[in-house]
């Protein structure tokens, strides 16, 4: 997914075919011991199939790198003197995952081994602004989490940026996102246009796709091969995970749930056509349905993050507002309706519900699975869970971030040696 490539990652005076075995030794090496923690060398020799004197210079230029580190001592069960032991450094690598929604920015920032640097997420109307505003915006709250990592001394690794919409990965180009209002956007030329500081390696993708990265590799459902993730926010995304693996289709655009006509009498969509999903259960839907006068795009528009419009309803709900209450209902149903499809479509072992329907998730997943029950082919919907996501609003910009630390995984001779 990455759009921009780093020349001169090559160690001077190396063949080229010797480089790529060598890139390939350090990948092996630097995976294993993100995978297994603490452990020697002689483990990573006897567990990898290369030799002692091989892991010795792999692990020195993984340690000149700041990639790896040595703590010690490490006890095998073994009698003789303990060995000191490998494990994962990359405090000084930093990883950025960053997410343009309907109504808000995140940013989320780790080291290479997961330790979180930073976490925000601030109101925007990215609806009712032009690209150049939002990216704008967008720009500036990656131009101080990238100078709030320099002044912890990280050097970032790279950027992944997460918008609702379909993505041209290869080119950096956001297709067309209704609910933006985008068509043709050419993201990262726009950013660095924007301020996003020159050699650092940039991607895009859809929001939806980052999502289920997220749940996959550290969420509710991780290492489960087969996954389906709904996000719940102005519209609805659908990222898929198929034995493992991200499911993106011919150009990238699959899991686009939420366009699919459910009601051919239904109410006009941001993308123009009738009837979508996202008509039905996406949080305009469920804001339109139990507080009316305070709409999207119904009188004034005051920026508000989801969570506020969420707390609302949760709280008419609780005064007994009967519209309220049957929202949510009404909600529930289309989703069980909408996710009978996927299970039949994908058989996957879970559906996670992200976004807004993580947090109405004890009120939506009996809805939605009783409908699933009626409507599914009955083995695959009795063997799909429902499951609430606990990655919140920012699961996107988090798989963003594992985006980045996969590519340095790949490729360790990204990050520059150190003086």
């Amino acid at each position: 997914m990455t759009v921009e490539h780093q020349p001169g990652s090559r160690s001077a005076g190396v063949p080229a075919d010797q480089a790529t075995v060598r890139r390939a030794n350090l990948s092996l090496v630097l995976r294993h011991v993100s995978a297994r923690g603490q452990c020697s060398r002689s483990s990573v020799a006897a567990e990898t199939g290369l030799n002692k004197t091989t892991i010795s210079s792999l692990v020195g230029e993984l340690q000149a790198r700041g990639l790896v580190k040595e703590i010690g001592p490490h006890h095998a069960g073994s009698v003789g003197r303990p060995s000191l032991a490998l494990v994962l450094d990359g405090s000084g690598v930093g990883a950025l995952g960053v997410e343009l929604n309907a109504d808000y920015i995140a940013a989320f920032a780790t080291d290479l081994a997961g330790r979180v640097l930073a976490d925000r997420r601030i109101g925007f109307d990215a609806m009712g602004s032009e690209p150049e505003r939002s990216l704008d915006k967008l720009g500036q709250v990656i131009g101080s989490t990238v100078a709030e990592l320099d002044r912890r001394g990280v050097a970032l690794a790279g950027l992944t940026v997460a918008v609702p919409g379909l993505v041209d990965t290869a080119g950096g180009t956001v297709v067309f996102a209704p609910n933006l209002g985008w068509r043709g956007v050419p993201m990262i030329e726009r950013l660095r246009s924007a301020g996003v500081p020159a050699g650092v390696p940039m991607a895009v993708d859809n929001d939806a796709n980052l999502a289920a990265l997220a749940e996959y590799r550290s969420g509710v459902a991780v290492g489960v091969p087969n996954l389906i993730y709904l996000t719940g926010e102005v519209g609805v995304g659908c990222g898929i995970i198929t034995g493992g693996r991200p499911l993106s289709g011919a150009d990238g655009f699959a899991g686009e749930a939420g366009h699919v006509m459910v009601d051919p009498y239904g109410d006009e969509c941001g993308c123009g056509r009738i009837g979508c999903w996202e008509t039905k259960v996406g949080l305009a839907a469920l804001v339109r349905m139990a507080t009316p006068d305070r709409a999207y795009g119904v009188g004034p528009q005051v920026v508000r993050d989801p969570e506020e419009r969420l707390a609302e309803i949760e709280q008419r709900r609780a005064d007994g507002d009967p519209r309220a209450e049957a929202a949510v209902a009404e909600v529930g149903r289309w989703l069980g309706r909408g996710a009978s499809t996927l299970v039949n479509l994908f058989n996957p072992q879970v559906i996670v519900l992200g976004g807004y329907f993580a947090r109405l998730a004890e009120q939506l997943i009996p809805v939605a699975r009783a409908e699933l029950a009626r409507l599914g082919m009955s083995v695959a919907a009795d063997r799909c869970r429902f499951a609430a996501s606990t990655l919140g609003f920012g699961a996107a910009s988090r798989g963003g971030v594992d985006v980045v630390i996969e590519r340095v995984l790949s490729d360790p001779t990204s990050i520059a040696m150190r003086p």
